[in-house]
């Protein structure tokens, strides 16, 4: 027998299941749309993609001719007409078409905002799947992409164009993220340092007084508060919806305890 057993090789990514199959899914649709004529593709962002204007026609007591009249005011001279044309079929039906809240989070506008979100849902994704299972990382996912998007129509009720993107469920993931991640390391049982996703998570005590956590939000409420006024250079190649990243933040910050199966860090050691 060798006194040298075989080397064994580790993946460079060890990513969860859950997490490949995620990355799957939204490349291969990326993908498919690529091989779309220009016009299906187009009835496929209209019929999936949150519209706000649409939803506010439906569920939000606006009429037609508001939105038409907001778009009129809101507009430079040279797009009126495309923007009405796009509004006109938009709200033909005045259908709400409430499950686009879930389904724009499928679509992406470019290759680079694929790998964009891609990158952030594995960095952040992984640690939430290894802590709380497939099932948990789905509800948070879906939860703040839903929320993503309704905080995102509720500050642009008139808006006709599309939304789409990953964002709102990946700022989800990063805030719930956040609670534990940069928890002090403690030893494990098995006589090693804690793995991040392994930790306590923090109480909103320990939280504000945590200089790496408030970093880290002052850092992303910084950056989504420039996205709001400054378009990224050649970083994608339509405006970015921070309005839905503020929405799923705050909702994956809410949710993630409900859902954590691991208990939160003692505020203080009892006697």
């Amino acid at each position: 027998m060798s006194p040298n057993p075989p080397r064994v090789r580790e993946p460079i990514l060890n990513l969860p299941t859950a997490i490949t199959l995620s990355l799957a899914v939204l490349i291969g649709i990326h993908a498919v749309r690529l091989v779309l004529s220009d016009e299906t593709d187009f009835t496929l962002i209209i019929d999936w993609a949150v519209i706000p204007a649409r939803w506010s026609v439906a569920f939000g007591g606006f009429r037609i001719d508001e939105v038409m009249q907001a778009l009129r005011e809101g507009v430079p001279q040279d797009t009126i007409s495309p923007m009405m044309a796009l509004a006109q079929y938009v709200l033909a039906q005045e259908e709400g078409r409430p499950w686009t809240a879930l389904t724009y989070a499928f679509l992406h506008g470019s290759w680079a905002h694929v790998l964009i979100n891609g990158v952030w849902l594995a960095a952040f994704g992984t640690p939430i799947v290894r802590r709380c299972g497939a099932a948990r990382f789905l509800i948070l996912m879906a939860v703040s992409a839903v929320c993503g998007a309704v905080f995102y129509a509720f500050m642009n009720p008139t808006q006709v164009l599309p939304m789409i993107g990953a964002s709102g469920a990946v700022s989800g993931l990063m805030a719930a993220a956040s609670w534990f991640i940069f928890s002090p390391p403690a030893w494990h049982w098995e006589g090693r340092l804690t793995q991040p996703h392994e930790r306590p998570r923090e109480t909103l005590g320990h939280m504000v007084q945590n200089r790496q956590v408030l970093i880290f939000l002052g850092i992303w409420f910084a950056a989504n508060y420039v996205f709001a006024f400054v378009q990224p250079v050649g970083m994608m190649d339509a405006s970015i919806a921070w309005e839905a990243h503020i929405g799923g933040f705050l909702a994956g910050l809410a949710i993630f305890p409900l859902l954590d199966p691991l208990p939160a860090r003692p505020s203080r050691i009892s006697a």
